[in-house]
């Protein structure tokens, strides 16, 4: 009797045909062109109206402005004290364009710190105004009685922004609203009477201030533009004012930026590897790729002409409490004629989106060049990626206003460029060096422009993490 012990059951079969790791070097395999993680949809480049900039700037001509002071304050800190940077005292209207650096410190010097705590009253409704506040650090709401006698949130101001400036050159001045810390804090205080004691040794001080009192009775709008002066609504035959409609002597000038790259390739790897692939053409589309990412980050984050760091101040406004609600959006969008987008980093339209889920809302889609996109109030809201998220976990969200034709915001580059490859971007060959290696040069050139102010919105400080339950 034979006994089976398995040995022969363990064996692995014999291989019977060809296998497959073998097969593999007599066949062509299927290849994707190379893929690239940092593309993404560059809306804001896509919706932008691209105007011509021939030679090189565009200029941006408006009427006659006398608003005057209305931007941030910038403070130093050194430990737990912080000092307003005394230059930076010339974002008051009051003193715009006073440049005495002594003066300008030694009002610095008389600002007084005060921390302050989350729910703390800082001025109440109705009690006489000693002086201005500036924000150097927290969130603070302006809240008035409304007409039915409800409480009613009349503004919420944070870091750089600052109230009660009228308090200094009149001392019948009272708050009209209750400020309350929304969050701790620190302000700097300058009264009245500090104010007072240095103008009384500073004679081009009083000398500026009469002037400031002259410029701030000139006629102006509501915007504060030189009015144009008309009649309406009269009978007869009464003398009709002549006017005429005053410009910037000054105007803003914007002159086209570039991204540039030098892309190099072997002419062995352009020669002989160029199946199925051109290996020119691909390590060129993946360039521009980059290329047009940095125009588009650019667009948003340049000092120079970055939406973000060039909206109007007055057309910056925070939530009421942080987070991306649809009455922020409604606040956001109230402010400009015309709203054509919104565009907001990814993560914070997911805020709004929970937002509006838990007001049981759902938002509205439109239809975008083929594709359906999410919307509110009927204007899109357009994802970028390009808009920076802060360590404390907050954003930005833009709306705007585009068009030559509507007054407002605009792309600006130049076409027809010499040897041009796309609209506005170049490719040119730039030789073969001894080591064989041929050099393109890519070069795009951009800048954006915003033609009126209140043509671009910025909510701020917007807060796009998940509440803890």
């Amino acid at each position: 009797m034979t006994v089976d012990t398995g040995t022969e059951a363990q064996q692995a079969p014999q291989q019977s045909s060809l296998a497959t790791a073998a097969a593999r070097n007599l066949a062509s395999t299927t290849k994707s062109a190379p893929q690239m993680q940092e593309i993404t949809s560059r809306w804001l480049l896509r919706m932008l109206p691209w105007v011509e900039a021939k030679g090189g700037t565009y200029r941006v001509n408006r009427r006659l402005s006398y608003t005057v002071g209305d931007g941030r304050i910038e403070f130093v800190q050194d430990g737990p004290r912080v000092r307003v940077i005394p230059r930076e005292l010339g974002e008051l209207a009051l003193l715009r364009g006073f440049e005495n650096e002594p003066v300008l410190n030694a009002i610095a010097d008389r600002c007084v710190q005060r921390d302050f705590r989350a729910g703390e009253v800082l001025v109440e409704h109705g009690h006489a105004a000693e002086g201005i506040h500036l924000i150097a650090h927290g969130r603070v709401r302006q809240t008035a009685a409304g007409k039915y006698g409800d409480e009613t949130v009349v503004s919420v101001l944070a870091d750089g922004d600052r109230f009660g400036e009228a308090a200094l050159l009149d001392a019948d001045t009272r708050w009209d609203y209750t400020a309350t810390a929304e969050t701790a804090g620190t302000l700097l205080t300058l009264s009245r009477a500090d104010f007072d004691a240095v103008l009384a040794t500073a004679p081009d001080l009083r000398e500026h201030l009469r002037q400031f009192g002259s410029l701030s009775l000139r006629s102006q709008n509501k915007h504060g533009e030189a009015e144009i002066t008309m009649s309406a609504g009269h009978s007869g035959e009464p003398e009709l004012p002549g006017t005429f409609v005053d410009y910037e002597l000054n105007p803003r000038e914007y002159e086209l930026s570039l991204a540039q790259a030098v892309l190099r390739i072997h002419t062995r790897v352009a020669d002989l590897y160029n199946g199925p692939h051109d290996q020119t053409e691909e390590q060129l589309r993946l360039t521009i790729e980059a290329l047009r990412e940095r125009q588009e980050y650019e667009l948003v984050n340049n000092r120079e002409f970055g939406l973000l760091h060039n909206a109007a101040f007055k057309q910056r406004i925070q939530s009421h409490d942080g987070r991306p609600t649809p009455d922020a959006m409604d606040d956001l969008l109230c402010r400009r004629r015309g709203t054509r987008f919104f565009f907001a980093h990814p993560r914070a339209i997911a805020a709004f989106g929970r937002e509006l889920n838990d007001r049981g809302l759902y938002p509205d889609h439109v239809d975008l060049g083929g594709q359906s996109v999410p919307a509110w109030r009927g204007v899109p809201v357009l994802p970028c990626s390009k808009i920076p998220i802060t360590r404390e976990n907050t954003t930005s969200i833009l709306a705007m206003r585009t068009g030559e034709d509507k007054q407002g915001v605009i792309g600006l580059h130049q076409t027809g460029l010499p040897e041009e490859y796309e609209p506005g971007l170049s490719v040119r060959f730039m030789g073969i060096n001894t080591q064989a290696v041929m050099s393109y040069l890519v070069t795009t050139y951009y800048s954006a422009a915003i033609l009126v102010p209140d043509a671009l919105g910025v909510l701020e400080n917007v807060q796009i993490g998940r509440e803890v339950d």
